[in-house]
């Protein structure tokens, strides 16, 4: 007797035919992996014809036990093959400019070991220690079973010198640029998590970063602050840098460069260094900008906080959101940092001037279209808009004294605001579905905050 044991998904019966001139009982089986035989005799390796050859020693009985194993055992020994799924294209290749420059000594719980710093674009995306790129080379090759992989660098149970963690270091590089060239392991889950540095719940602020950001002035200027620095340490940090002095920082902010006539105020919750490194495949230089954060730009002002207007004014001039008209060849005339006071004297007397203007999006007032929101000291407009953002002729302005709530739909993404209407009609509520409702909202608060300073000068 032939007692052979086998998981359910190691084997699948195709036929028994009984071979009366041979009394034979044997069956024919498909073997999907390795199964182990115990009769005194391992089959784990062996092909189709020799297990059947095994059987067919055996004798006239054939006692098949079959175990059961747990789905992820029964995984382990046989990936399930879905041939629903079309195969992978490891062709399209993408150009990530990654790197890792350099490595440093961590300290932590009484613990010492090496991280590596991984750039990308120059920016600084994440530090990870050796283990944390084999776990990562590990869940890749499993996932990605038809990949033929780079090699890894490999382990050292020892520990390493400057010359062998550079060695490592340059081995890891190598890895990184050849993975992340296939588009489709470069956009994995896996990959995606690895790039991704989160804060740590300890305490620990993360190592020091450099980041870019952008003045009016178009100047690009550096500054080096903790990787979970929040949206106040970095304008401190470029406040400092640029020697901005306390009065004329209150009229500036840290924005988020979103796309190229617009940009988003931050939240002092955020981290820029997180925004930093998820632009890094954009062209411009960086994704941080120091914007106006102030309405009321008839203030009387400093030198240096009227050129910084003057610089964000052109912009605003070029991009359409303030409606130059014939004056257009006027201020083209006068676009010279040397002559801002001309500048902006002339287009104080513009149309837009000192709004922030919205991208267009949906509003429960319209029932076909889009609106072009737009928020200024003098009025908070709607201007109609075809839903590609083509400008049309109707534009409904609403007065600040008009206006008598607002708040925030964070489940609807929408913002909301209440104004008075005439003939003794009830109030009314209006809905702007934008994903900048949050931004719309601090607009507001601001606007109620420059109304209540008494003195211009203050």
């Amino acid at each position: 007797m032939l007692t052979c044991y086998m998981t359910a998904v190691q084997c699948e019966w195709l036929e028994i035919r009984k071979r009366r001139h041979a009394n034979l009982l044997y069956p024919e089986i498909q073997l999907k992996d390795s199964p182990k035989a115990r009769n005194n005799v391992n089959v784990e390796g062996a092909t189709h014809k020799q297990v059947v050859d095994l059987i067919k020693s055996g004798g006239d009985v054939l006692t098949l036990t079959v175990i059961s194993v747990t789905p992820q055992e029964a995984e382990r020994l046989e990936p399930c093959e879905d041939l629903s799924y079309p195969p992978i294209d490891y062709s399209e290749k993408r150009s990530l400019p990654i790197s890792v420059p350099d490595y440093h000594v961590r300290e932590r719980k009484h613990e010492r070991y090496v991280v590596f710093n991984v750039h990308m674009a120059g920016r600084h995306l994440c530090s990870r220690r050796y283990r944390e790129f084999a776990a990562l080379h590990m869940a890749l090759k499993k996932e990605f079973i038809g990949f033929n992989f780079p090699k890894l660098p490999g382990k050292w149970p020892f520990q390493l010198t400057e010359q062998q963690l550079d060695a490592r270091r340059r081995g890891l590089e190598q890895y990184l640029e050849k993975i992340c060239a296939v588009r489709v392991i470069a956009e994995s889950d896996a990959m995606q998590e690895f790039l991704t540095d989160k804060l740590d719940e300890d305490g620990d602020q993360g190592p020091a970063v450099d980041l870019k950001v952008l003045l009016p002035d178009r100047e690009v200027v550096t500054v080096t602050v903790v990787k979970a620095a929040l949206v106040k340490d970095v304008y401190d940090a470029v406040c400092s840098r640029v020697g901005l002095d306390s009065e004329t920082a209150k009229y500036f902010y840290l924005f988020e460069i979103v796309e190229y006539n617009f940009e988003r105020k931050l939240q002092p919750h955020e981290h820029p260094h997180t925004l930093y490194i998820q632009n890094y495949s954009t062209a411009s230089a960086t994704c941080l900008a120091i914007r106006r954060w102030l309405f009321n730009v008839n203030r009387s002002l400093s030198e240096q906080a009227l050129t910084w207007i003057f610089w964000q004014t052109v912009d605003e001039v070029n991009r359409g959101h303030i409606s130059a008209g014939e004056r257009l060849y006027q201020l083209k005339a006068l676009q010279d940092a040397s002559r801002k006071h001309e500048y902006l004297k002339l287009a104080r007397e513009l149309s837009g001037y000192g709004d922030i203007v919205f991208p267009h999006c949906a509003c429960d007032s319209r029932k076909e279209g889009h609106v072009v929101a737009a928020v200024g000291m003098a009025a908070f407009k709607l201007h109609a808009a075809k839903e590609d953002g083509t400008l049309e002729s109707q534009v409904v302005e609403f007065q600040w004294n008009t206006i008598t709530r607002w708040e925030v739909d964070d489940e609807g993404m929408a913002f909301c605001f209440q104004y008075t209407r005439q003939d003794n009609r009830p109030p009314r509520w209006l809905k702007v579905f934008t994903p900048y409702y949050t931004f719309l909202s601090d607009c507001f608060d601001r606007i109620a905050e420059e109304a209540k300073w008494d003195d211009p000068g203050e």
